[in-house]
């Protein structure tokens, strides 16, 4: 069948998931799997030191409570080169309801884990084995969702349907900054400190049986289930990509750098140095930082539609420029403790980050074939958030010790460089058939 024939037969049938399903699954799934993420970011920023890591200074604390926050980044590619490689020989539906499993019962099983004062050594290192099966189950989360959005989506709006499972992580940056939020305005420091902080990762129990319903309910997409149908699969999917698809993987993790780097500097390290240095009390800088993800969810449908309208490249070229120009604002405004500069620093940092992110959806699975798509779109998510966000608040606070505010920003601005090189370098694939990427 030749791939003019192919991409008809696909258009031409009859979609077997429906628009509000797709839209629905697609964005469920990251939005758990972002809550849990972030849940712990924010313990960890927080809590999580004190609590596994009790000897020591408090910058003592909050390096080692940094590094188990690391860990999960370091396993989010060997997540995404395990269920990519059953996602792209047995399913995509399959997959996702597996990753969001191991995804949610790692997080729930955090939430009654004792701590050093009840178990000694043992807390840190079961802490460390719960936070690699979380990065496991994120490493193949993203790109069966983005799959599920971008191979179900109609002609010329894969960025937007791709859009949906970017939305994710803003929800479940709300979801849970919103609940520490209520937490420490309901709890009195003690109380958070000895149990309160352990409700948001029970509830992800919740969570992830309504994620598992929704995502039961799907049917395999079109692309896939035509490819499946000519017996087109690979072997050994991370077999194939390195082989044959290491410079997509590559140039296209360099790309997904920048919005780790924005996310979690303006995130994670900016609550640690908001509360620790600046003197905020915990639910105000939570509350700033609610207020300002706010500006990401707006920035992602319409950096998705700008994208299916203009070209992948642009879009990112243009934010990549406007987030490497952010870096040199982060000493000014955040320097002087003043709630306004604060606050419009997080704003423009995340309404960058979801300028930035939304893209991606679409052009990271835009870039491999159908055989190998999942394992390569995980691979190329996954490895970014290595360099842009698993050491990104250890570095942070290393560098701001070292010389300051103006260096972290630095950090950003180089961040934003590499991704933004990485883009030049990439094809642009607005108008790529999916079912005849080779």
């Amino acid at each position: 069948m030749t791939a003019q024939a192919l991409h008809a037969s696909i258009a031409e049938a009859k979609p077997a998931n429906s628009a509000a399903r797709i839209a629905t699954a697609s964005f469920i799934g990251t939005a758990i799997e972002f809550y849990d993420f972030y849940v712990y970011a924010t313990a960890a920023a927080l809590v999580i030191g004190p609590v596994f890591f009790p000897q020591g200074s408090a910058t003592a604390q909050m390096l080692s409570a940094f590094i188990t926050f690391g860990i999960a980044f370091v396993a989010r590619p060997i997540g995404s080169a395990l269920f990519g490689h059953f996602g792209d020989r047995i399913g995509r539906k399959s997959t996702l309801v597996a990753s969001l499993l191991l995804m949610g019962v790692c997080t729930t099983l955090i939430g009654v884990l004792p701590g050093h004062a009840s178990i000694g050594l043992w807390a840190p290192v079961l802490l460390c084995v719960l936070r690699f099966g979380q990065g496991l189950g994120l490493g193949g989360e993203w790109g069966g969702a983005a799959l599920l959005a971008t191979e179900n989506a109609p002609p010329g709006q894969r960025a937007w349907y791709g859009m949906f499972p970017q939305l994710g992580p803003s929800i479940g940056f709300l979801a849970a900054n919103g609940l520490f939020l209520s937490l420490a305005l309901g709890l009195s420091d003690e109380q958070f400190r000895a149990w309160g902080w352990r409700l948001p990762f029970l509830l992800s129990a919740v969570l992830v049986v309504l994620g598992l319903y929704v995502r039961l309910k799907l049917a395999e997409t079109p692309v896939f289930a035509q490819a499946m149908a000519r017996d087109d699969k690979a072997r050994v999917p991370v077999v194939e990509l390195l082989a044959r698809h290491s410079l997509p993987v590559v140039l296209g993790a360099a790309a997904m750098v920048v919005c780790y780097a924005l996310f979690y500097i303006s995130t994670v390290f900016s609550l640690s140095y908001g509360v620790s240095t600046l003197g905020y009390s915990r639910e105000g800088f939570l509350g700033m930082l609610c207020f300002a993800v706010l500006f990401m969810a707006l920035a992602t449908p319409v950096s998705a539609w700008l994208s299916d309208r203009y070209g992948r490249k642009p879009v990112l070229v243009t934010s990549g420029v406007l987030a490497l120009l952010s870096g040199f604002a982060m000493q000014p405004l955040l320097s002087q403790g003043s709630s306004v500069g604060v606050t419009l620093f997080l704003c423009v940092e995340l309404f960058l980050m979801g300028a930035t992110f939304a893209p991606m959806g679409a052009l990271l699975p835009e870039l491999f074939p159908t055989r190998v798509r999942y394992t390569g779109a995980s691979a190329a998510y996954n490895l970014g958030g290595i360099v842009g966000a698993s050491a990104a608040p250890f570095f942070a606070q290393k560098l701001v010790a070292m010389g300051g505010l103006s260096y972290v920003g630095g950090y950003v601005s180089a961040a934003a460089l590499l991704s933004l090189l990485a883009v030049l370098c990439l094809r642009e694939t607005k108008d790529e058939n999916l079912a005849a990427i080779g």
